[in-house]
C-alpha cells in the first residue's frame, strides 16, 4: 500500500502492511516474533517470550484508567499459506502482495493473512498510541494457532496477570463469539506395494481444480466441495467399469481447510481409452449441476503426457479408492437447540504419496467431546480396515458459553449504543483459542470479536475496510469503557 491508498484507521493499516511482509507461517514464526520484540522495545514496553515462543507485551493504564483492572488483548501470529496451483508465491521468503479492490483488501493469489494479521495489527496501534484511552494492558500474541492451537495450549497457567480478554480473531463485525468448538486431527498411514504398469495400459491424469475451500469449520456447511472426495468418486466409477490402477495421488494441503485441489495419475486398459473421456463428461454434468450455486469455477481436466513405469498393486489401489469414498466428510450434526449451529463435523483434508505411504489427512471438530472422539474412531476405522496405521494429533477443548459475562454484558451495552443495533451472539463451530485459555485460566472472562473477513484459509481471503475501522472504534471504547 503506496501513502495515498493507506485507509482508516490509518495506524492500524500501516502496521498490517508491515506484518505482510513478514513471513509467518505456521511453527516459522520466528521473524514475525522479532518483529514484535523490536516493536516492544522502540516503544518502551515491556516485552517477554515464554519457552514455545508466545509473546507478551505490558503497557500502563493512561490517566484516569491505570487502576482499573488488566486487560488481555490476544491475537495470533501465525497465518495460512494457501495458494492457487499458478501463484510463484514462496511463503518462507516472500512478502504478501495487497491488493485493495473497493471496500475489500485482499492478495494476489494467495492467503491474506488478514486472519489473524489484522487483529494484530489493531492490538499494536494500542500499544504504539500516545492519545488512546486504555487501561494496565497485556499484549498475548500466540504461536502455531492455525496447527492445533499449540502456542495457547502451552501458555503457563500463572503467566498472564489480567482477567479480562479480548480475543481479535472473530471475523464477522455484527457478531461476539462467546464459545467455540473443541477439535482433534485423525491422521492415516496406508503401505502401498507398487508392481510394473501392465502391459497395453494408457496413462493418464486427472485434475480437481477450482474449488473454494475454505475453513474446515466455518465453511464446512457451506455446501462447497471437496476436491479430495471429487477426485474420488470418479476414481469409484472407473474402478467399477475398468481395471485402473493408481501411480501417485496428492490433493489438499493443510488440515483447517477444505481441499481445493486433487490430482491423481492413473493407468488403465488402452481399450478403455475412451471410456475414462465418456464417463468424465459425465461426471462433470452431474457434478456441475450438484454444485452449480456455489462451485462457479470447478474443473476436471484429463492429461496424458507421461509414461509411467509402475503403479499401485491392484488390490490396494481399489481398497484406497473404495476407502475414500467411504470416509466421510463434512456435517455429521447439527445442534438440537440452535438448528443453525453445526455440531460435530470431519473434514477429509489431505493426501499425499511419500516412501511408498499413503499419507491421508482429517480433521475433527464438535461441541460435544464424546462426539469429537466418536467421529474421529469412525474415521479411523475406514482406514485402519485397509491396513493404514492411525495416529492421532493432540485434541483441544471447546469454550463453553457463559451468557452472563460481565464482559459480554459490557460489550452488547457498547455496541448498541454505538451502532443502534444489537449484536449477535454466537456459537461458532471452529476452534478458538479462547476454549484452551480458559483450561489453562478457570477465572478467565472472556470474548471474541473483531472485524469482517471472508474466505479465510483460501486465497479468496479479504478483509473489509469500513468493517475495521468500525472495529477498531468499537474496541477503542470497550477499552475506556468506566471513564465517564
Amino acid at each position: 500500500m503506496s501513502n495515498l491508498t493507506i485507509p482508516n484507521p490509518k495506524s492500524v493499516w500501516v502496521i498490517f502492511n508491515e506484518i505482510t511482509q513478514i513471513p509467518r507461517a505456521s511453527k516459522k514464526e520466528e521473524k514475525i516474533r522479532d518483529f514484535l520484540i523490536h516493536f516492544a522495545k522502540e516503544h518502551n514496553l515491556s516485552v517477554e517470550t515464554d519457552n514455545i515462543g508466545n509473546v507478551l507485551i505490558h503497557k500502563v493504564g493512561t490517566n484516569g484508567l491505570n487502576q482499573k483492572p488488566c486487560h488481555i488483548l490476544q491475537t495470533h501470529m501465525d497465518m495460512v499459506c494457501e495458494k492457487n496451483s499458478s501463484s510463484l508465491h514462496n511463503f518462507d521468503i516472500d512478502p504478501i502482495t495487497t491488493i485493495i479492490n473497493g471496500d475489500w483488501v485482499h492478495a494476489d493469489g494467495t492467503t491474506l493473512g488478514a486472519d489473524n494479521g489484522i487483529g494484530m495489527a489493531m492490538a499494536l496501534s494500542v500499544l504504539a498510541s500516545t492519545d488512546i484511552e486504555h487501561p494496565p494492558l497485556e499484549c498475548l500474541f500466540t504461536v502455531d494457532e492455525e496447527m492445533g492451537l499449540n502456542g495457547a495450549g502451552n501458555l503457563s497457567p500463572d503467566w498472564l496477570t489480567g482477567r479480562t480478554l479480548l480475543n481479535l480473531d472473530t471475523e464477522d463485525d455484527t457478531e461476539f463469539c462467546v464459545g467455540c468448538a473443541g477439535g482433534m486431527d485423525t491422521v492415516a498411514e496406508l503401505p502401498v506395494a507398487f508392481e510394473p504398469v501392465p502391459d497395453n495400459f494408457f496413462s493418464f491424469e486427472v485434475k480437481v481444480s477450482g474449488l473454494m475451500g475454505g475453513h474446515s469449520g466455518q465453511d464446512i456447511n457451506g455446501g462447497r466441495a471437496n476436491a479430495i472426495k471429487l477426485l474420488a468418486e470418479y476414481l469409484f466409477i472407473l474402478k467399477n467399469k475398468t481395471d485402473i490402477r493408481i501411480a501417485s495421488i496428492s490433493g489438499g494441503n493443510l488440515r483447517n481447510a477444505i481441499p481445493r485441489e486433487a490430482s491423481a495419475w492413473c493407468a488403465v486398459p488402452c481399450a478403455d481409452k475412451e471410456l475414462i473421456r465418456i464417463e468424465l463428461n459425465h461426471f462433470i454434468h452431474d457434478t456441475e449441476t450438484m454444485f452449480s450455486s456455489v462451485e462457479r469455477d470447478l474443473r476436471i481436466d484429463l492429461s496424458s503426457y507421461m509414461e509411467l513405469k509402475q503403479v499401485i498393486a491392484k488390490k490396494s489401489s481399489d481398497a484406497l479408492i473404495e476407502s475414500l469414498i467411504k470416509c466421510p466428510h463434512g456435517v455429521a450434526e447439527m445442534n438440537a437447540e440452535i438448528p443453525s449451529l453445526v455440531e460435530t463435523s470431519t473434514n477429509l483434508a489431505a493426501i499425499s504419496l511419500k516412501n511408498n505411504t499413503i499419507i491421508i489427512e482429517t480433521s475433527q471438530r464438535s461441541a460435544v467431546e464424546e462426539k469429537k472422539f466418536a467421529i474421529a474412531e469412525k474415521v479411523a476405522q475406514v482406514f485402519s480396515s485397509i491396513g493404514a496405521k492411525i495416529s492421532k494429533g493432540k485434541d483441544y477443548p471447546g469454550w463453553t458459553p457463559n451468557l452472563q459475562s460481565p464482559v459480554l454484558q459490557k460489550c452488547k451495552k457498547i455496541y448498541a449504543e454505538l451502532f443502534g443495533e444489537e449484536p449477535h451472539v454466537r456459537i461458532i463451530h471452529a476452534g478458538l483459542e479462547c476454549g484452551v485459555i480458559a483450561k489453562k485460566y478457570p477465572d478467565m472472562d472472556m470474548i471474541s470479536f473483531g472485524p469482517t473477513i471472508e474466505n479465510p484459509h483460501s486465497p479468496g481471503e479479504r478483509v473489509s475496510i469500513s468493517s475495521v475501522e468500525k472495529s477498531w472504534r468499537f474496541l477503542l471504547e470497550v477499552l475506556r469503557y468506566g471513564r465517564d
